[in-house]
């Protein structure tokens, strides 16, 4: 079964950029009405620059199931404007090396604009983490940081 290990934090400030690994990709995502939230599973909608893909997670902060599958960009735009709760996420993600791991740098616009997130996945749980210097706080076991749980909220979480 697929496993994903990522750990979370909020970004502090914008050093990062100077490690990105190329421009960003803007993402709109959004949750099949139902579910959600980390005792249960989830289903997203993507679209991810020119491609598009839906995801089934299972129940989890820092390590759950994850299955994803490419399908056709015109179904993904259908799909989250009639069948995904409003509102859409926005988001541009950079990918960022750091310390021999790539980081995932999230900076979200719309109802979310000004909150940045960093995410690296993990091959273990127990693997050891050097943090950038441009990350602060871990909001890996905070569910008001999962991107299901953002959808809902009508602005960032509060610090």
């Amino acid at each position: 079964m697929p496993t994903e290990i990522e750990r979370k934090f909020l970004v502090v400030d914008d050093r990062w950029r100077g490690a990105a690994l190329g421009p960003g990709l803007r993402l709109r995502q959004g949750y099949l009405r139902g579910g959600g939230g980390p005792q249960h599973p989830l289903v997203r909608v993507r679209l991810a620059g020119e491609q598009a893909f839906l995801t089934i997670k299972g129940p989890g902060l820092m390590i759950r199931a994850e299955y994803e599958y490419p399908i056709p960009l015109a179904d993904a735009a259908a799909m989250l404007g009639t069948l995904c709760a409003p509102p859409v996420i926005e988001k541009t993600r950079t990918r960022v090396a750091h310390a021999g791991l790539v980081w995932e740098v999230d900076v979200f616009a719309g109802h979310l604009g000004g909150l940045v997130l960093a995410e690296v996945e993990l091959a273990d749980a127990a693997q050891p983490v050097p943090l950038p210097p441009w990350v602060g706080r871990e909001v890996t076991q905070d569910p008001r940081y999962l991107n299901s749980a953002l959808a809902k909220l009508p602005a960032p979480p509060p610090g």
